[in-house]
């Protein structure tokens, strides 16, 4: 497993010293802590050259004149609604080169009314299967599973999650629904348990990219909270696949 915390996230070709600028938009759900979890990348980017400017909700989108300067878009809104104006923003701005980047419910589990936007993410949060229903106990630990991400081939030499191998979580485990314009780089399966109603094994992507005009995409689905996104191996996941998103 990749331990390092480098501030480069050892991403070849990237220079910190070019000025960029990065919008962060956060809200929605509080149970996947946006304020916190962005907090956390916040120095990072900053330490890579961006100016960061953050937002409690996606109305920046709608401002054309802003989004041509910003390089990349770190968004963290779980659920939440957006304006069509807002999201027509959001997506001029991708397909002109801004970067769209993020973890976990906050870009997988984004805006469930808009279809548009879920076309241009390639990937929505379906359901996390849990725990046997007598371990439950009502909040949200009873969707703690054990479960591993596992790395594929084609991943190996990818500059976000080279030399990282496979690891295991014990969180939310993303089932994904997705498309096959999404490059998929780790995938997580999901067993069939004798509680279950399915019949056979489900693997969804866990980690994808996906490019839409001339912008990056990056999605993660860990990242549930603060401890998830500070395990070293998603940690370093995401600090790559921000500055690979990037302009």
């Amino acid at each position: 497993m990749t331990q390092s915390n480098e501030p480069s996230a050892t991403l070849a070709g990237f220079d910190p010293s070019r000025s960029r600028r990065a919008l962060v938009v956060r809200g929605g759900w509080e149970g996947h802590q946006p304020v916190e979890a962005t907090d956390l990348f916040i120095p990072f980017l900053q330490e890579s050259g961006f100016t960061v400017d953050v937002h409690g909700s996606p109305e920046p989108y709608a401002d054309a004149g802003y989004m041509a300067g910003v390089d990349l878009i770190v968004q963290c809104m779980t659920m939440s609604t957006i304006e069509k104006e807002q999201f027509e923003g959001l997506r001029s701005a991708v397909e002109a080169g801004a970067g769209f980047a993020g973890w976990h419910g906050g870009i997988a589990d984004s805006y469930r009314n808009t279809s548009d936007y879920l076309h241009l993410v390639g990937g929505q949060f379906a359901c996390h299967p849990g725990k046997h229903p007598d371990e439950r106990v009502g909040d949200m630990s009873d969707n703690y599973v054990p479960y591993r991400v596992t790395m594929l081939p084609e991943a190996a030499d990818h500059p976000i999650t080279t030399g990282i191998e496979d690891f295991d979580l014990v969180t939310e485990q993303y089932w994904v629904l997705s498309d096959d314009y999404v490059d998929v780089l780790a995938t997580t399966t999901q067993k069939v348990r004798e509680w279950d109603p399915w019949h056979r094994e489900v693997t969804s992507p866990a980690i994808w990219t996906r490019q839409w005009g001339e912008g990056r995409i990056f999605v993660t689905t860990a990242g549930h909270q603060v401890d998830v996104l500070e395990d070293p191996s998603v940690n370093l996941i995401v600090r790559r696949g921000l500055l690979w998103a990037s302009r």
